[in-house]
């Protein structure tokens, strides 16, 4: 038994003798020598089963083996060493000694000190280099010896470090993760925490080395944790920071918002909030209150998706809590360790889903002058239109916008945003950001409720000089954060364009006028857009008028302006200019300086058909009285008839005089083109717009026109039956007439003596328009003319007394042709000279037993020529009993013939014939004038032979 022992004592003292000296070769770099070592001494202490040595030299003769494999080690990259099979070149074995080869030892070889003086005996026994696979196994059994006792942590784990290592350059990660695994659950019973912080950074380390990045995170964030355990008396809270920041990647978080804005989300989100969280905590306790509203934002901004509704108050109020002493900023952070931190702008707090730039109101819209358009036409492609259009969002958003903005004026960008929160969302100092031009953002504050739908928000600014200006993006401050929201890194933002033009100043025109604003809105086929809208209920033939204040309130001055008028469509036609106005006395005021004001006046007239149209009167009852055919006798039977007496005529029901249903409704538009300053030498103008709704009611109605014989044939009576449709007592006057008085809803016949007109005295065709305009047209246009000169010798007005307003009746479309025939002219103009003053309306007088010379006078306005004509005067008596006395031989007599005769006319010629009468007895006598029917009157109308009435009185010659 004791020869047992002492045996086994030996090989024990033999197998680690054998493993020193190969450790001792090993480092001596004598790589042949080690491995037979290594041998020798694996053989003999598995053999006495001293297993904690026996791990010493497996390790060992994997050290040696990995040494030949990889000579670059296995920190590097160096490639492996390939061989065939396990052989070694004996090149390598021959670098250590001459004639030395792989070989086993024999262990009954070995002297009394356990080594073989000559190991050239050994040559050939064995290969003792380890293959690959080989290594790895050897490590595994060593491991498992090494764990069979408790202080053998330590190199236990040394030993899985190094054959990861291996594993590493192999690529054989799973089973590097089971030795790493293992090395985890190693108890290396009291460690400093130094040595734990170095524990776990080495485990993460070689889980990063092994691909498993993941893993490798979660051990530095444990080292992390451990730098600032609660044992330690003061805590790393910097070095933990920085293997916070070390572990980020390993979780695909980035502090690079730019980075969460492509595609979807990549990563754990929870763990990452954590994390965030964490290193939010880290950076506040270092005493950087910077770096921790950086990552708050960050992670409000990345990771809003993913927060519940209570995560999301509470991350608020932490930051905002944070920033009532650090504001956060869009400013780059360094960090402790040299790298930065990007700014990181509150894109969707609020979210924007559309940027459109908005034109200038309609009155401030810039517009270039005819004479200089069409010089900016795009030459980009010679297609009107081309399928093939590259639908790139940056190309849309740098795309030019077809309007302008103004230098100085307000331009407004508005957004389509929504509140993703579940409060209320507080933005402040919302602006543009803006390029190419200087512009004055004009801030704006808003607050959006809990999870709006898309709300529009317009933002404001001021381009302060000309050029191309970019919206670029805009800037909020929200929960205390500024931030700069580009509209590049907005994916889902829709815009038609974010380039527009500025051009030079223009002057601005405000208008204040002297009537109400209108209720009423335009037409919609108008197709104005009207800054201001006035309304005025005038009655027919009134005019009122329209005091415009025009006011610059601009900072340029109004140096051109030109006033023009549209009335829009009605069914009511209007006689006269409707609106008129004298712009002389408002451009005396020019140019119109920054603040200053100037008047104009137009004259608003409303002047519509005055006949009854509707037929809802009755006519007043003819009293006989012809309005045509008037015999060619003295006209006393018809003046002397009795006056008709006037009578009031009530309207059906429905028809009243205030019903809505005769208030006319006349639109027009006055548009004010000016321009000034800058951008008027550039070509631009604007133009302003007001809106006019006049409401017309009736105020009287021409029921019935006709016309009477005047004692005059240069004269007639127009006879005008007037009903006054209003609600109030109306006069009504012409020219040379006394007032009359009508009361509300009344009828009377009002007499106007008015002298002929001279048609022929119009124009045929009025230019050009009668070479292409219808016969029809021309003949309407004429007797508007002849209505037209009617009206202004009439000037019939009518007044209502109660309400101080006046006004004109018109009797344009009223005259029929045979009216227009009764005031006309004869083209034969007929006088009568009795001892050489005419006579035609009053009795000429005369002495018993004197001559009276008798002179009769033809002018001719007609275009051709006529007579000769043959006169009979006929004296007679007129005993006013509708007897006429002809037999006159004893008290009227002759001075030569009773016939008188005229020779030809030219057109505009005249003649005369010439005769004498002697009265023998006082009395009235008339002379009756009568036409010898030959041919040249017969082929003329009667009408052309209508002479005056001559009435000679004979007086008592004196004694």
């Amino acid at each position: 038994m004791l020869l047992g022992l002492k045996r086994h004592y030996k090989k024990r003292c033999q197998g680690r003798m054998r493993k020193h000296v190969g450790d001792l070769c090993l480092q001596a770099g004598m790589l042949q020598d080690s491995l037979v070592h290594y041998h020798m001494s694996v053989e003999l202490l598995r053999s006495v089963n001293d297993f904690l040595w026996l791990g010493a030299a497996l390790e060992g003769l994997c050290s040696a083996s990995v040494i030949y494999h990889y000579p670059g080690g296995t920190g590097g990259e160096t490639g492996a060493r390939r061989f065939q099979g396990s052989s070694l070149p004996a090149e390598a074995a021959n670098r250590h000694r001459p004639g030395a080869q792989e070989v086993l030892i024999d262990p009954g070889a070995l002297t009394t000190n356990g080594i073989n003086p000559d190991t050239s005996a050994e040559i050939g026994r064995a290969k003792n280099c380890l293959s690959p696979e080989d290594i790895i196994d050897k490590y595994k059994e060593a491991i498992s010896y090494y764990s069979k006792y408790k202080n053998a942590g330590v190199i236990e784990l040394e030993a899985c470090v190094k054959a990861v290592r291996v594993l590493a350059i192999q690529k054989r990660s799973m089973e590097a993760s089971e030795f790493l695994q293992n090395a985890v659950y190693i108890n290396l019973r009291q460690l400093s925490e130094e040595e734990k912080i170095q524990r776990y950074s080495i485990l993460s380390e070689l889980y990063e080395l092994i691909g498993f990045h993941r893993k490798s995170a979660f051990f530095k964030r444990v080292a992390a944790m451990q730098c600032v355990a609660p044992s330690i008396a003061e805590p790393g809270w910097r070095a933990c920071y920085k293997l916070l920041l070390e572990t980020l990647p390993g979780y695909s978080l980035s502090l690079d918002p730019k980075d969460f804005s492509k595609g979807t989300h990549r990563g754990w989100a929870a763990v990452q909030m954590r994390l965030l969280h964490e290193l939010v905590y880290a950076s506040r306790r270092m005493g950087n209150p910077a770096l921790s509203v950086r990552h708050l934002s960050f992670l409000l901004q990345t990771m809003l998706d993913f927060l519940s509704d209570q995560e999301k108050k509470d991350v608020t109020q932490s930051l905002e809590n944070y920033t009532c002493k650090c504001p956060g900023t869009m400013e780059l952070l360094t960090l402790p360790g040299g790298p930065t931190l990007p700014p990181v702008p509150f894109t969707k707090l609020p979210i924007v889903r559309r940027v459109k730039l908005l034109n200038l109101p309609a009155s401030l819209r810039p517009q270039k002058m005819k004479s200089l358009l069409g010089q900016n036409v795009s030459t980009k492609s010679p297609f009107i239109y081309s399928p093939i259009i590259a639908h790139n969002r940056g190309e849309e958003r740098n795309k030019k916008i077809d309007f302008q903005w103004v230098q100085g004026d307000v331009c407004e960008v508005q957004l389509m945003v929504y509140n993703p929160m579940p409060f209320e969302l507080r933005v402040e100092n919302m602006g543009l950001l803006t390029s190419g031009v200087e512009f004055e953002s004009l801030p704006a504050a808003l607050s959006l409720p809990a999870e709006s739908g898309l709300y529009p928000v317009t933002l404001v600014g001021v381009p302060q000089t000309t050029g191309t200006i970019t919206v670029n993006g805009y800037h909020t401050t929200v929960f205390g954060v500024f931030s700069d929201c580009l509209l590049d890194n907005l994916p889902g933002v829709k815009t038609s364009g974010s380039t527009v033009e500025v051009i030079p100043a223009l002057p601005r025109l405000q208008i204040s006028t002297s009537l109400p604003r209108s209720a009423h809105s335009l037409q919609p086929s108008s197709g104005d857009e009207t800054s201001t809208n006035v309304s005025v209920q005038l009655y027919n033939g009134e005019t009122q008028q329209l005091v415009i204040k025009l006011e610059n309130i601009g900072m340029e001055p109004l140096e051109k302006l030109e006033v023009t008028s549209k009335i829009l469509t009605t069914k009511e036609k209007l006689y006269g200019d409707f609106l008129s106005w004298n712009l002389e006395e408002t451009l005396a005021q020019f140019p119109l300086q920054p603040g200053k004001v100037a008047t104009f006046v137009v004259n608003i007239k409303v002047k519509l058909d005055f006949s009854c149209q509707e037929n809802l009167l009755q006519d007043l009852s003819d009293d006989g009285i012809s309005v045509s055919g008037f015999p060619l006798c003295s006209p006393f039977r018809q003046v002397v008839r009795p006056r008709v007496e006037s009578k009031p005529v009530n309207p059906p029901e429905g028809s009243k005089p205030g019903d809505p249903s005769h208030v006319k409704t006349l639109e027009a538009i006055l548009n004010f083109k000016y321009s000034g300053g800058p951008g008027h030498v550039e070509g631009y103008y604007r133009n302003l717009s007001l809106g006019l709704h006049v409401e017309a009611e009736p105020s009287v109605f021409f029921t019935r026109v006709s016309t009477l014989p005047a004692t005059s044939t240069r004269q007639c009576h127009l006879l005008l039956d007037v009903f006054n449709s209003t609600e109030h007592e109306l006069t009504v006057s012409a020219r040379g007439n006394e007032e009359l008085i009508l009361h509300a809803g009344e009828c009377q016949r009002m007499a106007i003596q008015v002298d002929k007109f001279n048609f022929e005295s119009f124009p045929e065709s009025p230019g050009e328009k009668g070479q292409f305009a219808n016969p029809q047209q021309l003949e309407e246009e004429r007797q508007e003319a002849r209505g037209l000169e009617i009206d202004s010798k009439l000037d019939v007005h009518w007044r209502i007394p109660s309400l101080k307003r006046r006004g004109e009746a018109s009797v344009e479309g009223l005259l029929n042709q045979l009216v227009l025939e009764h005031l006309q002219l004869a083209p034969l103009q007929w006088d009568v000279l009795v001892d050489g003053q005419p006579c035609d309306c009053e009795a000429a007088a005369c002495r018993v037993g004197d001559p009276v010379r008798l002179e009769v006078r033809l002018t001719n306005r007609s275009p051709r020529s006529v007579g000769p004509f043959a006169l009979t005067v006929a004296p007679f008596q007129d005993h006013q009993n509708g007897v006429h006395n002809y037999d006159l031989h004893d008290a009227v007599s002759f001075v030569g013939s009773s016939t008188f005769y005229l020779d030809a006319v030219q057109p505009a010629g005249q003649s005369a014939c010439l005769g004498a009468l002697l009265f023998l007895y006082t009395g009235d006598f008339f002379l009756h004038i009568r036409f010898h029917q030959d041919s040249a009157s017969k082929d003329l109308p009667p009408s052309w032979f209508c002479l005056p009435s001559v009435h000679v009185r004979a007086l008592e010659a004196p004694a």
